[in-house]
């Protein structure tokens, strides 16, 4: 049985979580990560939506590893609920999760505060509920944020499609952006861009469509682009994810188009290893150590001839690869190119953490400008060594 709740109080999961224990959650500590500065402000994604639409279950299973089951028991929100988001260095954000009976037409709601730190707006709708009173809300916050902040991501979330036909998805999804499309231009907000996801806290959808909210709010994203399209090219892999492990939401991946299948099963090999590294990769005296290190790797070949090759690039991040078996055999040329992609993803870490007053990055190939003046130029990985030489 399916069933979608909000919670109530701002705290923490304290279940048991499918595949991290509570004490591997966000947050900075070690040698390896590189945090910002104290001074910045981190970027602020808000979930809205009617009551009972799913805002704080999404919340739950993403971000604190809750299983879709035991959101059951989670009661209605009836106030703003802050969610401080602390991992690596590229996913820092507070998640501002509101009551659906929020009404911003009261003298008491301060627009300006809420929709002028905001980096993106997430709008959550009941699709196996009558949607007219929900995108009559969507269109009235949509504006209202519009008004105060127009450099606003708006992404809609179509919740709940688990229990719906193929057929029925689409038509609700074309039926929904139409009427919200058509809503704006009437209003003449016609430049608002809406983005719209299919999504179930009961399938991989939830953390694909995160996945796409997350990275428009990282602004090295080009870069971390074209260094998976580098790797891909010099290391023969038809596919590569760069993973935030904990929530499982792909921080970047190579211009090639995202296969949900191929998605899933990256998704699946991090819970393997996490698992299974909790199970026989920790010894009785290592009291603080975690299952993900740096010395955290892991090879899979499927009955398809397809490889599923995982590599460890900091404690929170991990990069994923698809190739295929044969290409596989030049394995010390693919791991001499990780370490020169690991070396440029730190670089990059490094020069975020340094003051930026301004925004100064370039398109993907073009030399990495940073904030302080500092240039990285995007060097060509190892080239693959040829059959004869190898």
């Amino acid at each position: 049985m399916s069933s979608y709740q909000d919670d109530e109080e701002g705290v923490g999961f304290d279940g048991n979580p499918s595949s991290f224990p509570k004490e591997f959650g966000y947050g900075f500590d070690g040698d390896n990560d590189v945090s910002l500065s104290t001074g910045e402000h981190k970027p602020r994604i808000l979930l809205m939506g009617l009551r009972r639409s799913g805002k704080s279950s999404i919340q739950k299973v993403v971000f604190h590893k809750m299983s879709p089951n035991e959101t059951l028991f989670l009661e209605s929100t009836n106030k703003i609920v802050k969610d401080d988001i602390n991992n690596s260095s590229f996913v820092q954000f507070q998640i501002w999760d509101f009551p659906g009976q929020i009404d911003f037409i009261d003298s008491t709601f301060d627009s300006d505060t809420i929709f002028g730190g905001c980096g993106a707006l997430v709008f959550v709708i009941d699709a196996q509920d009558d949607y007219g009173e929900a995108l009559n809300k969507l269109n009235l916050t949509v504006t209202k944020a519009y008004k105060v902040n127009p450099n606003i991501k708006f992404e809609v979330f179509i919740h709940k499609v688990d229990g719906l036909g193929d057929d029925f998805k689409m038509e609700s999804q074309r039926d929904i952006h139409q009427r919200a499309t058509d809503d704006l231009n009437d209003a003449g907000l016609d430049k608002i861009h809406l983005s719209f996801h299919l999504t179930s806290i009961y399938d991989h959808s939830i953390f694909e469509a995160f996945s796409k909210v997350v990275q428009k709010l990282i602004p090295q994203l080009p870069i971390l682009e074209n260094l998976l399209n580098i790797l891909n090219t010099n290391s023969a892999i038809e596919k590569s994810f760069l993973f935030d492990v904990v929530s499982k939401i792909y921080i970047a991946t190579d211009s090639t188009p995202v296969d949900m299948q191929s998605y899933e099963l990256c998704c699946d090999m991090i819970d393997v290893v996490i698992d299974v590294s909790w199970i026989y990769g920790i010894k009785e005296e290592q009291q603080e150590a975690t299952a993900f290190d740096e010395q955290s790797s892991s090879l899979i070949k499927l009955n398809n001839g397809t490889v599923l090759y995982l590599r460890e690039v900091n404690r929170f991040l991990a990069l994923v690869c698809i190739l295929r078996e044969d290409n596989f055999d030049r394995k010390g040329i693919i791991d001499s190119n990780f370490l020169s992609l690991r070396g440029a993803i730190q670089q990059v870490f490094e020069l975020r953490n340094k003051p930026q007053p301004s925004s100064m990055l370039t398109a993907p190939g073009s030399p990495i400008m940073t904030n302080g003046g500092g240039t990285i130029t995007p060097q060509p990985l190892p080239s693959p060594i040829s059959n004869e030489t190898s």
